[in-house]
């Protein structure tokens, strides 16, 4: 499995998802990382959004990603000594000596993984990485059906500035997989530089989650305890949930 993000992409990622994402969900992880004294893991730290936050208020935090693009951006933003807190590795197959005491999975991470077998390999393989009643957590978006088969056409979900004077527009088209329980997103990046527009697109494949696959899938790993909440607080799962946050607890 391999989503190696376009240079492009890497590049403007704070940009467009400083403007789209509230601090909600950054928040809750935050405070898990707060709460916990031991070792943490994140997985997809991505360009560093939650990792650089929680690594400035002195968290002991290790990170992992599969794209290449996006830990360059990343270690631009580390200290040299700092570096090897962040390394390049895959969800399923990641390997540390030391294990964590907390372990999260923020902004989606689970679902690219699109294969069942793949998603069983990946939750055991956080558990063989937890302490003893360490914790790991991760978030998906509860899918709405009426957006699910209508798909999005060309919409432009962020048009701005990346630096003063320099337009940059995003535009998604979404195509559903009910069969395969998929949403192929296509990414088109518009942006002004040296003088001219350029342009980049990237097709990216995102598996959805119903509450009692999800319930399923995690009773055929090794975790004995778990939660599933319909929000960053943690509030019973309810007719207006949009999101499923799983705490699970070796």
């Amino acid at each position: 499995m391999s989503y190696e993000y376009p240079e492009p992409f890497a590049r403007f990622y704070d940009v467009i998802y400083h403007h789209q994402r509230d601090h909600v969900d950054l928040d809750y992880f935050l405070n898990q990382i707060r709460r916990q004294k031991g070792r943490i893991l994140e997985v997809g730290a991505g360009t560093g959004r939650l990792f650089m936050a929680a690594l400035n208020q002195g968290a002991d935090i290790y990170g992992l990603d599969i794209s290449q693009s996006m830990i360059r951006v990343l270690n631009e933003k580390l200290k040299p000594e700092q570096r090897n807190r962040v390394s390049l590795q895959n969800l399923i197959d990641f390997r540390y000596d030391f294990k964590f005491d907390l372990v999260v999975a923020p902004f989606r991470v689970i679902m690219h993984l699109l294969d069942k077998n793949d998603q069983l390999r990946a939750i055991k393989n956080v558990y063989r990485h937890l302490e003893r009643n360490g914790r790991f957590i991760f978030d998906v978006f509860i899918p709405d059906l009426n957006q699910l088969v209508q798909g999005m056409d060309h919409v432009t979900d962020f048009q701005g500035e990346y630096e003063p004077g320099k337009k940059l527009k995003r535009i998604v088209t979404t195509r559903p997989d009910l069969i395969q329980q998929t949403i192929h997103i296509t990414f088109r990046m518009e942006w002004d530089e040296d003088g001219r527009e350029r342009s980049e697109e990237w097709d990216l494949p995102l598996r959805y989650f119903f509450r009692y696959e999800l319930e399923h899938l995690v009773e055929r790993s090794d975790f004995k305890n778990y939660k599933i909440f319909g929000d960053y607080q943690e509030k019973e799962l309810d007719a207006s949930s949009r999101d499923f946050i799983v705490v699970c607890e070796k």
